[in-house]
């Protein structure tokens, strides 16, 4: 099969969609430059998207891997998760080659950016399809002429068959804020994390790579530029709350995404940072 990449109507919405010669396939919204679908093999969706996931170009899209930037979450006085997943991205490059395919998307500020937060930025995003791999890596530029700091993620949602048989091994002694107890900071002590309620937390300092089991599938996730982990899963009663999640869709995603959420990661005029997430199917 040879390696392509095509522009693709999704729900509505211009999107790409990436092939590479071993038939893994991609699909990434260039709404939001938000990665909706990756399966590295046949009938094997590895992302999970919510079937009430609203596609009208204005609201952010429940699933997939949106992005953060310049904040994440609650963390500051700018829209929550920031304010590039409800924009338009431009396409900057789309390159096939023998075995991957990669797309290269981007976004500068503008008056809508500037509204909010007055800073000048170039943000890019890459996403390279290979075989069971997928790599996905956001850059920042500062491109004015004064520091500026931000917190930012790639806000993974990890498709399992049932969250509860879910394991994710390799946070082990590490310090997380327990978002769903108070903010407390604690220490993972547990040679796995287990999913039976409310999860909401934020693991520092993670530099090993982690493994998400799921009824008999493996998916390998290493985080590169990244300092931070965040694990969510709502619940039932925090699921509830979101009018794009159907009724029982947290027993089917575990969100595992590579942050910057406890220290701000600051740059100076015409300084960049890049940080990576890659997921490998095993």
């Amino acid at each position: 099969m040879p390696t392509s990449i095509k522009d693709i109507d999704f729900h509505g919405i211009a999107a790409l969609e990436m092939t590479s010669a071993s038939g893994a396939r991609a699909v990434v919204s260039l709404y939001g430059a938000q990665v909706l679908s990756w399966q590295p093999g046949a009938n094997d969706e590895r992302l999970y998207l919510s079937e009430k996931a609203v596609f009208d170009g204005e609201t952010a899209i429940r699933g997939g891997v949106p992005i953060c930037f310049p904040q994440f979450s609650g963390l500051g006085k700018l829209p929550k998760h920031g304010l590039v997943r409800t924009r338009e991205w431009s396409l900057r490059q789309r390159r096939c080659d023998d075995g991957f395919a990669m797309l290269v998307l981007g976004l500068t500020d503008d008056e809508k950016t500037h509204a909010h937060w007055p800073m000048m930025f170039d943000a890019e995003l890459t996403v390279v399809l290979d075989g069971p791999r997928l790599d996905i890596e956001l850059e920042v530029e500062n491109t004015g002429h004064a520091p500026f700091a931000f917190t930012a993620a790639l806000h993974s949602y990890l498709k399992v068959r049932e969250v509860e048989n879910a394991r994710l091994e390799g946070l082990h002694g590490h310090e997380y804020r327990d978002a769903a107890d108070a903010d407390k900071i604690k220490r993972d002590s547990g040679d796995v994390l287990i999913v039976d309620g409310e999860v909401n937390r934020v693991y520092h300092d993670v530099k090993r790579s982690l493994l998400l089991g799921d009824s008999g599938r493996s998916l390998g996730v290493a985080i590169e530029g990244f300092p931070d982990v965040v694990v969510w899963n709502p619940w039932e009663e925090g699921c509830a709350g979101f009018s794009d999640l159907p009724k029982l869709g947290f027993r089917h995603f575990l969100c595992v995404e590579a942050a910057a959420a406890r220290t701000r990661i600051a740059l100076d005029a015409g300084d960049s940072w890049f940080g990576r997430q890659s997921l490998l199917a095993m």
